[in-house]
């Protein structure tokens, strides 16, 4: 899942933030991406917005980890752990890896690390 934005440098502007300015002149297929992107990042947001999949990702973002090691770190049943990790791989966020007996989880790529680090700043860090 790619978030990035490719539009026309025509037909945009650049914030100081480094977000783009759509206007009314966009080309439809720059208005199709636009609703690609939006509905691909839709789906990764929601596929995060459980306190349970974010604890996951919290560990995660550290390295990789069993699943047992993810349920003992979150005090949870398997069944609980297993049915999140099955959301985030079915999004594409984690990816597992068999070691005999044991399964290991990491995260797919950067992305969630890096949302990971924007939701403890603004929630997590004390000033």
């Amino acid at each position: 899942m790619k978030m990035k934005m490719s539009i026309d440098s025509d037909t945009s502007v650049v914030t100081p933030s480094g977000l783009p300015v759509f206007n009314k002149n966009m080309c439809a297929e720059d208005i199709d991406k636009m609703m690609q992107n939006a509905q691909e990042a839709s789906n990764f947001l929601k596929a995060i917005s459980h306190e349970g999949r974010l604890m996951i990702l919290c560990h995660l973002a550290s390295g990789e980890k069993t699943v047992t090691e993810l349920e003992e770190l979150l005090s949870a049943r398997q069944s609980a752990v297993s049915q999140q990790l099955s959301r985030l791989r079915l999004e594409g966020i984690v990816k597992p890896r068999r070691d005999g007996k044991a399964i290991y989880y990491s995260l797919t790529d950067s992305r969630s690390t890096q949302i990971m680090e924007v939701v403890y700043e603004l929630f997590c860090k004390q000033d």
